[in-house]
């Protein structure tokens, strides 16, 4: 025990001295991180989710139709239940935040099931997309703080549900490239990448 804290103090000691120093010859300490405003947060949310959403469908717009039914097991979800959950999610969640559903348009238990037709299955993604990103300008500032009943039994601000969209989107743009990697297909945005790279001047090492 003595000895840990022995060692403790010594690194305590070693920290005050390189700071110490770095004062004494005109450096300066860090400036404080100045703090996110509402708008910030609302934007930055948003752009996240869109990053994710967007990369979704340009993937389920690459996958082929003959893959929409392919599932890597058992009781796991199919390629198209995967882009229909994520759909599901675009509707459900603002709802939490405000934004009602669409007319026409419901969330019940199976949603993810309705189809596995590439086409519907994109035309159901889009729109669900599209309806996400206008609830999150539907959102006021001053709002952000607002509280709904969320998982555990606890309240959400709308700030922490809108970004929770924005994670659970990411969290199946992952799961879609797994899928799309095991079926052979590349996702756009690194295909796109590596066309950039092979179109690059060769560098010379002697230079």
């Amino acid at each position: 025990m003595k000895s840990h804290l022995a060692k403790f103090a010594v690194l305590a000691l070693a920290v005050i001295t390189v700071a110490s120093a770095s004062l004494a010859q005109g450096g300066q300490p860090p400036a404080p991180t100045a703090p996110t405003t509402p708008a910030e947060g609302k934007a930055e949310s948003l752009r996240n989710f869109s990053d994710a959403a967007d990369k979704i469908i340009r993937l389920a717009e690459a996958m082929p139709a003959d893959k929409y039914t392919w599932r890597p097991g058992e009781g796991v979800r199919s390629v198209s239940e995967v882009f229909l959950h994520v759909a599901h999610g675009c509707y459900n969640i603002p709802r939490r935040f405000g934004t009602a559903l669409p007319a026409g348009v419901t969330v019940a238990q199976g949603f993810d099931k309705q189809t596995a037709e590439k086409e519907k299955v994109l035309e159901v993604l889009k729109a669900a997309v599209a309806h996400a990103k206008a609830a999150y300008g539907n959102v006021a500032e001053a709002d952000l703080d607002k509280t709904a009943p969320w998982f555990g039994g606890r309240a959400a601000s709308f700030r922490e549900i809108m970004f929770f969209l924005a994670s659970h989107t990411h969290e199946h743009l992952g799961q879609s490239i797994a899928y799309a990697r095991m079926a052979g297909i590349t996702p756009p945005w690194t295909e796109e990448a590596q066309q950039r790279q092979r179109q690059q001047p060769a560098k010379n090492p002697g230079n």
